[in-house]
């Protein structure tokens, strides 16, 4: 009789939520995400192969979260992937765009690696890859209580933090045993544009809740609209652009909600018609996916919107740039203008470019709005750096750097805490996971001495015996050897291998009983091939 959780990322860091359900025969990852920005501890390794895995359920599209699946389906993963309608349709433009950054990178590695007669890298996943796991997506909607099969149901409940997000409460059983357990997935913030505020879970025997803002909280009463006016007002008065590093997919299509708004009240003067860029192929798809009339994830003011035949995030002046050209003519134009580029973080993608073009100008601005995770080039601008290095040239910063409160997709503590409050009963336990060190100890001791609740922030390799209620092995954050992690990151060849002796091993299984001359074949080959590669 088995049902355990294991944790596998985002514990004691923000990104590459990843975390193993067993239940009977059932394996299970709840999201399978990269990691972003400085990678503290190490991850430990899944327990079980990827071939093994029947289910991913997915609580949103943001690649932190989702942007390891085409690397698992290179490994072996076959099974389904659930999530709701809106997270499927992002996906498919978000897993293609990241698995075409992969192949990009790997070729400009290869071309200097080439040059200095050093040993080539192999793209982290490809596009093939992301188009193969694409096929095994399932869309599901808000609210509706299905069963898997014996073991598992499931429902995905809107928490407010992108398009299609959701919290997924999972009802478990095993022998006669019975727990339900909700992921929280990323908690969005209350009164944001365009999506509907979190909605609550009332009961849970377990509860894996993110703590992303843990211990902060956002600038009450501000009027983002006003806020974001006023920089446009003084850099457009100065001469100079705005430049907005953007996650392509949320961030992005809120922010033209916000402008088209501002462009409407005349809340900027005497720059008419003032052009807006989106330089962003992805951020292009991702908001012709928040125009297609998704009713279920908009809040009701965007609905009113939507039925008087008003396009919420369109508006005159605006631009989409897909193509290389159309991106480099943006810095050519003089004009002074917006830019709304990606990666949100500015650690790839075409911001850099804009970031080398604006950065040394006194004039421009630069606005942060969103979080900025330790080790990216957008916390280390936040943070006051004078001169950074892009594209190997090093860039005075001279640029206004802003920074635009409480419009973060999170919600904060004060949120955090009123979503664990919606409880009735509360939990036996509460892990505690997506949070730095800092934030989730401290959300952890607001749950245990504030809140009368029993929390842990589990570090990966972490196993809990969901039947029992006691942990089966508690692990101690691992730092990472960031030589070692680099060089690994950079192949990712010796990973694979094991994974495909993990595939191989299957297939021996599978084939238990087979005929004598089929077996006798297939251990030729293998015997063949160890030769082959015996050193």
């Amino acid at each position: 009789m088995q049902m355990r959780l294991t944790f596998i990322g985002a514990d004691h860091e923000v990104t590459g939520s990843c975390h193993l359900l067993e239940v009977g025969d059932s394996k299970v990852l709840i999201d399978c995400g990269m990691e972003q920005g400085n990678n503290v501890y190490k991850n430990a390794e899944l327990p079980v192969s990827y071939s093994e895995i029947d289910y991913v359920f997915l609580t949103h599209a943001h690649i932190d979260h989702a942007g390891m699946l085409p690397w698992i389906y290179a490994r072996g993963f076959k099974g389904k992937v659930i999530a709701t309608y809106a997270t499927v349709d992002l996906c498919s433009i978000m897993l293609k765009d990241s698995a075409h950054i992969q192949e990009m990178e790997a070729e400009w590695k290869n071309r200097k690696a080439r040059r200095a007669g050093r040993r080539e890298v192999e793209a982290l996943y490809t596009m093939k890859d992301a188009e193969g796991v694409l096929a095994h997506f399932e869309g599901v909607a808000y609210g509706q209580e299905f069963k898997l099969n014996d073991n598992l149901t499931l429902r995905f409940t809107d928490v407010g933090h992108l398009l299609g997000s959701a919290s997924i409460e999972i009802w478990a059983s095993e022998n006669g045993a019975e727990k339900k357990i909700v992921f929280s997935g990323d908690i969005g913030n209350k009164n944001k544009p365009l999506i509907r505020d979190p909605e609550y879970v009332s009961e849970a025997d377990y509860v894996v809740m993110e703590s992303t803002y843990g211990n902060r909280r956002h600038k009450k009463g501000v009027n983002h609209a006003d806020s974001l006016a006023k920089i446009i007002q003084e850099t457009l008065d100065r001469a100079g652009n705005v430049v907005i590093p953007a996650f392509a997919v949320g961030r992005t299509q809120e922010l033209l909600y916000l402008i088209r708004h501002i462009k409407e009240e005349k809340l900027v003067t005497g720059h008419d018609g003032f052009e807006v860029y989106v330089d962003s192929p992805l951020a292009v798809e991702a908001t012709h996916v928040f125009k297609e009339n998704l009713l279920e994830c908009y809040d009701q003011e965007t609905k009113a919107l939507v039925e008087r035949g008003i396009n919420p995030i369109d508006f005159p002046g605006l631009k989409l740039s897909v193509t290389s050209e159309e991106s480099k003519n943006i810095n050519f134009d003089m004009t002074p203008k917006v830019i709304i580029s990606a990666a949100g973080m500015c650690d790839a993608g075409r911001i850099r470019h804009h970031l080398k073009h604006n950065l040394w100008r006194p004039e421009c601005s630069i606005v942060f709005a969103g979080y900025q995770a330790e080790g990216t080039l957008g916390r280390m601008l936040q943070d006051g750096v004078h001169g950074v290095k892009i594209f190997g040239e090093e860039i005075d910063v001279r640029a206004h750097i802003e920074t635009m409160d409480g419009i973060s997709g999170h919600a904060d503590v004060d949120g955090l805490i009123t979503w664990i409050s919606s409880f009735e009963k509360g939990p036996e336990y509460v892990f505690v996971v997506h949070g730095d060190e800092a934030s989730c100890t401290a959300f952890t001791d607001t749950l245990n001495h504030k809140r009368n609740l029993t929390a842990k922030a589990p570090f990966s390799g972490s196993q809990f015996d969901l039947i029992k209620g006691c942990w089966i092995k508690e692990t101690e954050g691992v730092p990472v050897d960031k030589e070692t992690a680099a060089r690994r990151k950079a192949s990712g060849v010796y990973t694979r291998l094991v994974d495909a002796g993990r595939q191989l091993m299957d297939v021996i299984n599978q084939n238990e009983g087979g005929a004598n001359q089929d077996l006798n074949q297939f251990t030729e080959q293998i015997l063949a091939l160890c030769q082959k590669w015996t050193r």
